[in-house]
Formats: structure tokens, C-alpha cells, sequence
């Protein structure tokens, strides 16, 4: 699972984000990352594209919530708040966790706001 990055993000704006959950099929070893971008218009655009991605490297994947992050490169500030409404709200606070092993020197917080 090590070829996996955590986390892949648009380096600076607000945008929707997933938290996805990896496993090998008949195995135990399980991992979640962050995966968000602008490009993606609803939730499960993130999900199209992540899952057939993790199927060549052998995982399944299970999407665990999503929400927003409003990422702040210049101040180095990442915001993770609101939900989905197909996929339900990600816990944040393992987004954030997750968050914080790849932006060491950020400022991350996390709210159940929506906006």
C-alpha cells in the first residue's frame, strides 16, 4: 500500500473532497486517504476516477463520506467542513489526521459547518 500517496488534493482553493477506504481482497491491511479536486462537479466524480485507479493496484475500494476542503497554500491553512449528499459526511477529524502526515507545517482544522 505503500505506492499509494494519502492524500492527493488541488493545491490551493475550496473544492469537493472523499475519504476512501483501501483494502486487499481476503486481507486485514487496510488504509484511508483524501482525494479532492475542483474538477469534480459532485462526489462520486472523485470516486469514478479513484476506484478503477486502485482496482489496477489490487484494492478495493469503498468510499467512506465526503465534504469540502478550502485549501490556503499562501497561508498554509486547510479547512475540511460540510458533506456529501450521496456518499454522507467523511469523518473529518481522520481527515484531518490524514491531512496533517503530507501538510506537516500546515494549520488543519475541521467543522460540521457547510459553508
Amino acid at each position: 500500500m505503500a505506492a499509494v500517496k494519502d492524500v492527493e488534493i488541488d493545491p490551493e482553493g475550496t473544492f469537493k473532497y472523499i475519504l476512501v477506504r483501501l483494502q486487499r481482497p481476503g486481507s486485514e491491511e487496510k488504509r484511508d486517504i483524501v482525494r479532492g479536486t475542483k474538477a469534480a462537479e459532485f462526489h462520486n466524480h472523485i470516486f469514478e476516477k479513484v476506484n478503477p485507479e486502485m482496482e489496477k493496484l489490487g484494492y478495493e475500494c469503498k468510499c467512506l463520506g465526503g465534504g469540502k476542503i478550502d485549501h490556503n497554500s499562501k497561508d498554509k491553512k486547510i479547512r475540511v467542513f460540510g458533506l456529501s449528499t450521496g456518499y454522507g459526511k467523511a469523518d473529518h477529524s481522520v481527515t484531518v489526521e490524514i491531512l496533517k502526515k503530507t501538510y506537516t507545517d500546515y494549520e488543519i482544522t475541521w467543522s460540521d459547518d457547510k459553508k
